[in-house]
């Protein structure tokens, strides 16, 4: 595969950071850049169009809901081969996109998980609630279903082929494990590649706050029951 590459960016309150992602990105790696303006009050939106994204509003507070809507904007106008998810708070490595594209480009998987416990993380950056979360839910979808998981990190690449089959529907921070255990259930080549983690600019609306980290965790597990539950019913 080598057709066009596409990069999605939830983003809310990150005019200090969006235009330093959207400049990491590696040139001649991706076609289009959208950031998802999610309900932004400082200037996100004007500073990630002066560094060279398409900005899409979406108004409607959910991580999963900005990745829908920018999804959505990508098949109204001209969508991808492969979809990259990345944050917008530089916390990631976007010099590290061709890690995730190339197994996709050359036929070994379908998505690409980017591995922030297999890869280097920055003192400070993967919050203990964070690391503590991130195992117990891996650690579930190996035993449900057998896929050796490490991470839930946003930073992944997917086939937009293989994505719009799974039919995502999460509009908050179910999102990324919807997706992995979707894949797995779909029978999906999925793999993880090791990728570089940092301090993030700003404070964490999710892990950063004890409220955010409750609600997070409890709709991570709730979405894996759910689909848990969902691959019994099928299997029967």
């Amino acid at each position: 595969m080598t057709g066009r590459v596409a990069v999605v960016i939830p983003a809310l309150n990150e005019a200090a950071s969006i235009g330093r992602v959207i400049r990491a990105i590696p040139e001649g790696w991706v076609d289009q850049v959208v950031v998802v303006d999610n309900g932004s009050t400082d200037d996100t939106s004007s500073v990630a169009r002066e560094a060279g994204a398409t900005v899409v509003s979406e108004p409607r507070r959910g991580y999963g809901q900005a990745c829908l809507t920018g999804i959505a904007a990508l098949k109204a106008s001209a969508p991808p081969d492969i979809l990259v998810f990345l944050d917008g708070d530089f916390s990631d490595h976007p010099e590290e996109l061709p890690r995730l594209v190339a197994p996709i480009r050359s036929g070994q998987a379908d998505l690409v998980v980017g591995s922030r416990v297999l890869g280097r993380s920055e003192p400070g950056a993967l919050l203990p609630q964070a690391r503590f979360g991130n195992w117990l839910a891996t650690r579930l979808i190996r035993l449900i279903w057998e896929v050796p998981y490490t991470d839930l990190g946003p930073f992944r690449a997917i086939s937009f082929e293989k994505l719009e089959r799974l039919g995502m529907e999460d509009v908050n921070f179910g999102w990324t494990v919807e997706m992995q255990v979707k894949a797995a259930s779909a029978g999906l080549r999925s793999i993880e590649v090791p990728v570089s983690y940092r301090r993030r600019i700003g404070r964490s609306k999710i892990s950063g706050t004890l409220s955010g980290t409750f609600r997070a965790g409890t709709k991570i597990l709730w979405t894996i029951f759910r689909e848990a539950v969902r691959k019994r019913r099928e299997t029967r």
